[in-house]
Parts: C-alpha cells; sequence; structure tokens
C-alpha cells in the first residue's frame, strides 16, 4: 500500500519514527494509506539518520512518533523527521504525538528550574512542524506552548465505552487518585452517571516528610470503583490509592488511564497489586518487560485517524471535541 493518498489537488503522506510502528500501522490503515518507507539508522556514537524514500514535495505531511523510552533518543528522531520534511519542501509538517513527553515539566515549581514541556513545543516548532496532534495532555495549558494550532484529542470515549460495558453501572464509583485529577474523574461521572469520590493524601504527623495517609472522601463501600488517571508511569500512586480503596470498604477497584508509561518498578506492582484490572490505550507501547495478564489495552487508531482525516480534509477537528466532551 502506497504511502500517499490525493484529494483533488492535494496529496497525504504519513510518515512513523521508529518508536512504536505498530500504532502507525493501524492508524495508516485506517486511513487507507501505507506508512512512507523510511531509512533509519543510528551511527556508531548514537547519532541517528534519517532518508526518506519518497518524495514529499508539495504533500501535506503527517508524521508519528510516540515519546517512549528511550525518551529523548525518539524525540531527537522526531526533530530529525520534520527537519527532513521542511528541507524537502513539504507543504505542510503535522505532527502526532501519541504521547507529549516532559508534559510533567509544565511550568516552573521552584527557582532555576527549566519548563521542559514548552522547550519541546519550540524544538518541534523550530524543526519545522506546522501543527500538533496530541492525546490528553498532562495539563490543558500546554497547547498554549505551541505557536500554532494544536489539537487536543481525547480517550475518554474509548475507555468509558469499554468500563461502561462491562461493569454493573449501578454499583459504579468513579475515583480521581488526587486532588487534581478531579475535572478528568468528573468528565467520568457526567458519561457513566457514577458518583464522584476522591482518595486524598496527607501528612501523617507522627511520621516526618512523609506522605502515608490516604482519606477517601466519598462512599466507596461495596462498590466497584474505577481510578481514572492520565497516566501511571511507576505505579505507585495508583496502587497506592487502590489499597485504600479496598481498606474503606470497596468491593473491586479497576484502575483506567491513557497512557500505560510503566517505568521501573510498574511491573512488580501492578503485578502484585489487588487492582483486578488495568486499562491502557495504545499510546504508548507496553514494554516488553511488562507481562501483567490483568493489563488491557485499548486502541486509538480510530480516533486519530479521524482527526487527521479531518485536518487534511479542511474539516472541523473540533466536531470530536464535541463527540468527546
Amino acid at each position: 500500500m502506497t504511502g500517499i493518498k490525493t484529494t483533488g489537488q492535494k496529496k497525504m503522506m504519513f510518515f512513523s519514527g521508529r518508536a512504536h510502528p505498530s500504532l502507525a500501522e493501524e492508524v495508516a490503515g485506517q486511513l487507507g494509506v501505507g506508512v512512507v518507507p523510511t531509512k533509519a539508522f543510528d551511527f556508531a556514537n548514537g547519532e541517528i539518520y534519517v532518508r526518506f524514500q519518497e518524495s514529499a514535495r508539495g504533500a501535506d505531511c503527517f508524521l508519528m512518533q510516540s515519546h517512549t523510552a528511550p525518551i529523548n533518543k525518539w524525540i531527537m528522531e522526531q526533530l530529525i523527521m520534520v527537519d527532513a520534511l521542511k528541507r524537502a519542501s513539504a507543504r505542510s509538517i503535522t505532527v502526532i504525538v501519541p504521547f507529549y513527553g516532559y508534559a510533567r515539566q509544565d511550568k516552573k515549581h521552584r527557582g532555576r528550574e527549566p519548563i521542559s514541556a514548552r522547550l519541546i513545543a519550540d524544538l518541534l516548532k523550530t524543526a519545522g512542524a506546522d501543527r500538533i496532534l496530541t492525546i490528553d495532555l498532562h495539563t490543558d495549558q500546554i497547547q498554549g506552548f505551541f505557536d500554532g494550532p494544536v489539537d487536543h484529542l481525547f480517550a475518554l470515549p474509548v475507555l468509558t465505552d469499554y468500563v461502561g460495558g462491562k461493569v454493573d453501572r449501578s454499583k459504579l464509583t468513579v475515583v480521581s487518585p488526587d486532588a487534581g485529577r478531579v475535572r478528568v474523574a468528573d468528565r467520568w461521572c457526567d458519561r457513566l452517571g457514577a458518583p464522584l469520590a476522591i482518595v486524598h493524601k496527607r501528612r501523617d504527623p507522627d511520621v516526618a516528610n512523609q506522605v502515608t495517609v490516604h482519606e477517601v472522601v466519598g462512599d466507596v463501600r461495596g462498590r466497584v470503583c474505577v481510578l481514572v488517571d492520565d497516566m501511571v508511569d511507576t505505579g505507585g500512586t495508583i496502587c497506592a490509592a487502590a489499597d485504600a480503596l479496598y481498606a474503606n470498604g470497596a468491593e473491586d477497584v479497576i484502575v483506567a488511564a491513557t497512557h500505560g508509561v510503566l517505568s521501573g518498578p510498574a511491573a512488580d506492582r501492578l503485578k502484585n497489586s489487588r487492582v483486578s484490572e488495568f486499562i491502557f490505550t495504545d499510546t504508548l507501547p507496553t514494554p516488553s518487560e511488562v507481562d501483567v495478564d490483568k493489563i488491557t489495552v485499548l486502541s486509538m487508531a480510530p480516533t486519530i485517524a479521524r482527526a487527521v482525516r479531518e485536518v487534511f480534509e479542511d474539516g472541523s477537528v473540533t466536531s470530536l471535541f464535541d463527540e468527546q466532551a
């Protein structure tokens, strides 16, 4: 299948870095195109070489790369690929970043710290990106870091449809793992018609410099609780929140998050947790060392493909937002 699709005088080309090729192939299949053949390899000193096997002159180019581990390598590869497309006279360059790296560094907590999420946006713009398409940013303000259009998609419909289809909604309670995720959890409540609970972390007055007490605000006794978050990294926060729910009488706990980062001790924590199911989307590849039979991975390829099609055909990406609100 060719990597080119034409509509009238317009030409779409779909490209992918090496970070998450399976998702790129699925999105390309949804679009009815192939991924443009690309020669990419690492030199002995770690430098990256990229060359596209087809001309991109005058094309609307869509370049996918999810910022998975090793994150700095894949960000650099994406920047190089954008630069190559710019120098190849692409008509437009839309960067698709299912998981946006450094999103948690979106503000200064203390002096002499960087705002790395802004830096990533600046680097993409400088390299030649005209537009960014991403999914469930850690904070909405990151959209304002990029000097150009940002299409912010949501995994909420995919996740809620799955959970709502397998759980008795009359017994379901949506739980935010901390105060910062309440807004996201509230959207879940609206879609599923479920009540909200919050796990509140506070310091134990008898233990210095440790957050060891998790108070549950809301009634979870005898309920099926779905803990919702944008990502699970090492799994410490979400597993501690699940323990607090069980301690307060929850019948069952499910975890649903868009991005399964799953770094370091995550595999052991998920495996040993009492959580019955961890639900993620495929914005990131599941690390090979994570082999947990209670992980479910849902596809975001149809959502991404619809957004790409709207951008290419000068349609309304906002219509997707309206459906997902």
